[in-house]
């Protein structure tokens, strides 16, 4: 995955975690795509500053994610979450039962609400 695609969505699971100046210069780098200047500009602080921040924030939200592993708890849901829809569908194929029928149609339609 591209560094910065991987950076925002990191941003989007543990950026309350960040400092809020942290947090308020991660979101104009990778989510507004702010450069170093412009963000320097906008926060009167240097650009050397605004990179070393947004260096360390990486590193803090890398350091998370290798901790937490949330992206990864909720990639690996979704698949079990396919699978247990194609499996769903599968018997709803096979049934002649109606009542059998709805009831599944009922466990898809929770199953889709969690992801």
């Amino acid at each position: 995955m591209e560094d910065r695609i991987r950076t925002s969505i990191l941003l989007d699971y543990y950026k309350e975690l960040l400092t809020e100046k942290q947090k308020d210069i991660m979101e104009l780098y990778f989510n507004q795509d702010l450069s170093l200047a412009e963000i320097s500009e906008l926060t009167n602080t240097s650009r050397q500053a605004i990179y070393d921040i947004i260096k360390r924030g990486n590193k803090i939200l890398s350091e998370y994610e290798d901790k937490l592993k949330l992206i990864e708890k909720n990639n690996n849901i979704k698949k079990k979450k396919e699978v247990i829809i194609k499996k769903i569908n599968r018997l709803q194929e096979k049934s002649e039962d109606k009542q059998i029928e709805v009831d599944l149609q009922e466990l898809k339609a929770y199953i889709s609400e969690f992801i």
